[in-house]
């Protein structure tokens, strides 16, 4: 008997699959006293849960009692989708869409039991989250840890008040060594405590995708996150001046803006990008996921929207390099990405762009910022070659 996830072909659309999430009848194991059975089960997809939820109705996503006392949903997916999820099974009436009863839901919603696939990793307390792959999602070859791949170490400090992981490559501090390529990834302490993006970059550096690299996961999801992450030169200023020449001074790591790729999600995604529009003689390059580039005002095409890309829109063209991508599913984002695409490429900019289908959401974040660094740190690929196509989901490229 095939296991759940159940995923089949449309029969009206071959570039579609049919999916079915299933949640066994068994006893609610929440907040209810033992043996009381779920009243309901929600399906968290990522984003396109999230998506309904924000228009206030999470009704297409409750699944059915079957009459084996199982509960499912199908759910009608493009066949290159992928999204994390979980499943929230609740006792009595339906969680509703308000911000408290959101992030109860968030608290408690657990993994699907039935997935075979390694599982997204979470903080704060919160439980895993399974991870749908379909066939034609973009693959993640660097993810996860593989043997007899060298490792590098990782060590904790503190610079300028603000706590750093710096992972090392394997044979860090070998006398033919260095000058060392650099990677400041933003939410540092999402990519180095929860997601283990050590094993993505020693088996990038393993496979000679990039050279042997310095990252430095700069921890920014405290307090200071919104005023840290929102065009803030002040923070900026600080990775360049203060952090880079550490990181050079104490491992060797070079002070080529050329080779140094500030990377970031989000809030982190503007400010990466901001990074090369204020500081392109520290960060020639930016890596950009899912890039919150509405900011400050969120309305769309309002005088007071989209700042940064007006800016790169009006001001000379800096030296900087760009790899951007966007999900499909976000809804919230997709416009504004697609508008800063569109400013870059009519200024002459480096970039590639991608889109994927898929959401806010590090299971394909974590395969993207792979594959950004490969090409921002690794060799570069002409315009215009086989592996440069431009359709959705893949890599556009623009020299």
């Amino acid at each position: 008997m095939e296991t759940p996830p159940l995923v089949a072909p449309d029969p009206d659309d071959p570039a579609y699959r049919l999916v079915t999430l299933v949640h066994p009848d068994e006893p609610y194991d929440g907040d209810r006293r033992d043996g009381d059975r779920c009243d309901g089960v929600l399906a968290l997809l990522h984003t396109v849960t999230d998506k309904d939820r924000h228009s206030g109705d999470l009704a297409p996503h409750l699944m059915r009692r079957q009459a084996d006392g199982c509960w499912s949903i199908t759910y009608r997916l493009r066949a290159d989708h992928r999204a994390s999820y979980q499943l929230y099974p609740f006792h009595g009436e339906a969680p509703g869409t308000s911000r408290p009863d959101w992030l109860r839901v968030l608290d408690h919603a657990r993994p699907d039991p039935y997935d075979t696939e390694p599982r997204l990793p979470a903080r704060d307390g919160r439980h895993p989250s399974s991870v749908l792959s379909l066939p034609d999602a973009p693959a993640q070859p660097y993810v996860r840890r593989r043997e007899g791949v060298p490792r590098g170490r990782t060590v904790s400090h503190t610079v300028a008040g603000r706590r750093v992981d710096v992972h090392l490559p394997a044979g860090h501090g070998r006398q033919d060594g260095g000058p060392y390529r650099v990677a400041v990834l933003l939410d540092g302490e999402m990519w180095g405590e929860v997601l283990s993006v050590a094993d993505t970059l020693d088996n990038l550096t393993a496979d000679g995708a990039i050279p042997p690299t310095v990252a430095l996961l700069v921890h920014t999801m405290g307090p200071g996150r919104p005023a840290d992450l929102s065009c803030n030169p002040d923070f900026v200023d600080l990775l360049a001046d203060r952090l880079l020449p550490w990181a050079a001074t104490e491992f060797g790591a070079t002070t080529d803006p050329a080779h140094t790729v500030v990377a970031g999600q989000s809030a982190g995604g503007l400010t990466a990008a901001y990074a090369a529009y204020r500081r392109p003689d520290r960060f020639g390059n930016a890596l950009s996921q899912s890039g919150s580039f509405w900011w400050p005002d969120e309305t769309e095409f309002d005088e007071g929207s989209e700042w940064l890309t007006r800016r790169f829109a009006a001001e000379e063209r800096r030296a900087a390099r760009f790899y951007v991508e966007v999900g499909l599913q976000e809804w919230m984002l997709l416009t504004q990405n697609r508008h800063l695409r569109d400013v870059l490429l009519a200024r002459g900019y480096d970039l590639a762009y991608r889109e994927f289908n898929g959401g806010h959401d590090y299971a394909c974040w974590r395969g993207g910022l792979a594959d950004g660094l490969a090409h921002l740190l690794g060799a570069r690929t002409p315009a215009g070659s086989p592996d440069s196509p431009s359709a959705p989901g893949s890599l556009e490229r623009t020299m």
